[in-house]
Formats: structure tokens, sequence, C-alpha cells
């Protein structure tokens, strides 16, 4: 004795699978699915590199800007500064090209 599915259950049977298999895809491909959240760490990642190479660059003026400043003025790097800037250099000096 065999059963078969009436219509309706058959309807209801493959409305479920394709409301699973659009679910299990919005999990994998959607905007908040796994390979988004991959690529989101990863962008993370990258940008905390970038951010720590700029907090670096930004201690380095900071240092070079205090010893450029009133309280604190390391003659040294003003006479770098001066003669980068002017182009002068000193008798004793041999410049390479």
């Amino acid at each position: 004795m065999s059963q078969r599915l009436s219509l309706s259950a058959t309807i209801l049977l493959a409305l479920a699978v394709a409301l699973g298999l659009y679910f299990a895809f919005a999990a994998v491909q959607g905007p908040s699915g796994i390979l988004r959240r991959i690529q989101i760490e990863s962008e993370t990642v990258e940008l905390s590199v970038q951010r720590d190479k700029l907090k670096s660059e930004v201690q380095e003026m900071q240092n070079l800007t205090r010893r450029m400043s009133d309280e604190y003025l390391d003659l040294d790097l003003l006479d770098e500064q001066a003669r980068k800037v002017l182009g002068f250099t000193r008798a004793d000096e041999v410049i390479l090209r």
C-alpha cells in the first residue's frame, strides 16, 4: 500500500525546501552572512595596520614639533632643517648626490 502526498502537502514541502535554501544562501552570501563577516574582519586588520602606521607618523611629527618649539629647541635639528630649506652647506661638508 503506497501513500501519496496530496497536492497541498507537496506544495508545502516545496515551499519549505525553497525557504530553507533561501535562508541558507542568505546566511552565507547575504549582507550579514559569513562571507561578509570574513571580508569585514580582513578590512579591520588592514585598517588597524594603517592606523598604527599613522600613529607612528603622528608621534614622529609631534616629536619634531616639540624639538622645534620655544620650550625645547634642538639646535642640530634647527640647523638641519634650515640648511635643507635654504640649500646651504658648510665648507667642511661633502655632498653626495
